[in-house]
């Protein structure tokens, strides 16, 4: 068994408990992988994640629906290069808000709620974003003074969000995506590639123009090297404990590669070290 991340199960059985379920109803309701005595069983890490089959979300008009297109630019080294602190008395795992999901269609859009941690994070290093940016991501209505707005909003929970703040990463599509969703997607392209990788096609494939028996030898080494060496990796990646949703696990990795897979982890929202893992545990 292969747990993807603390708060992200993954089983390599998942086909069975998918088979003949309406996919949206297992999504989020169903959590196997882990033991129901540890902490971080996704159960927690999406307790902010609705069942999602909500009808009367907005189908997006009047919102914020596409963020910049990607651009290079480079973080200035005297700004943006601390984190957000939280100065009132509300806590990480507060709800800030609802926003509904944008990978999802129109007849089973999800709604995924957004920790004021969450919010920290997306203010802090390595994102920084600016009102503009966060208000994009969180669904804001466009207003003349929505800017403004939601920096007063963040203000009541103790959050400070500068005016004319240049955001420090590049924007891509995930920079869309709230934790919630960005997990979802991450378990999702886990079951396809479980269920729909023809690894044993592409190595049929990729044997057949090796028939001489030495050199057949010296591939299944090359083989069995290949899968010790992706096992470690992903034995590593599994170990990641970057802060998820309502969760803050403690750390088990050394502080000198934690901090670089939080790093990956906050780039991609959760759903980094899970995709890799999936795409290795498909090629195994």
């Amino acid at each position: 068994q292969t747990n993807m991340h603390a708060s992200f199960p993954y089983e390599s059985n998942r086909g069975r408990e998918y088979g003949g379920v309406r996919r949206p109803d297992v999504l989020i309701q169903s959590h196997p992988g882990l033991d129901s005595q540890d902490p971080l069983v996704l159960h927690n890490a999406l307790s902010g994640v609705d069942d999602g089959q909500n009808a009367n979300v907005d189908d997006g008009t009047g919102f914020i629906n596409d963020l910049p297109l990607l651009k290079s630019i480079k973080p200035r080294n005297n700004e943006n290069s601390k984190d957000i602190v939280l100065s009132g008395a509300s806590a990480p795992s507060d709800v800030f808000c609802s926003v509904p999901g944008r990978l999802s269609l129109l007849s089973s859009t999800s709604k995924y709620k957004v920790t004021v941690g969450e919010v920290q994070r997306r203010l802090s290093p390595p994102e920084c974003l600016n009102a503009s940016l966060l208000g994009g991501v969180l669904r804001r209505a466009k207003s003349k003074n929505g800017g403004r707005l939601l920096r007063e909003k963040l203000e009541k929970i103790g959050l400070n969000l500068p005016a004319g703040r240049r955001k420090a990463a590049n924007v891509t599509l995930l920079t869309s995506l709230v934790e919630g969703e960005a997990i979802h997607l991450a378990r999702d392209f886990g079951y396809v590639c479980e269920t729909e990788f023809p690894a044993r096609q592409v190595a049929e494939y990729l044997s057949r123009q090796h028939t001489d028996p030495s050199e057949s030898y010296r591939r299944k080494e090359l083989i069995h090297a290949t899968k010790q060496i992706t096992k470690e990796l992903m034995d590593l990646l599994n170990q990641d404990r970057s802060p998820l949703c309502n969760t803050r696990p403690q750390h088990i990795l050394d502080p000198s590669i934690q901090r670089h897979l939080t790093h990956f982890s906050l780039i991609s929202h959760g759903f980094g070290s899970p995709a890799i893992v999936a795409a290795l545990t498909a090629i195994q």
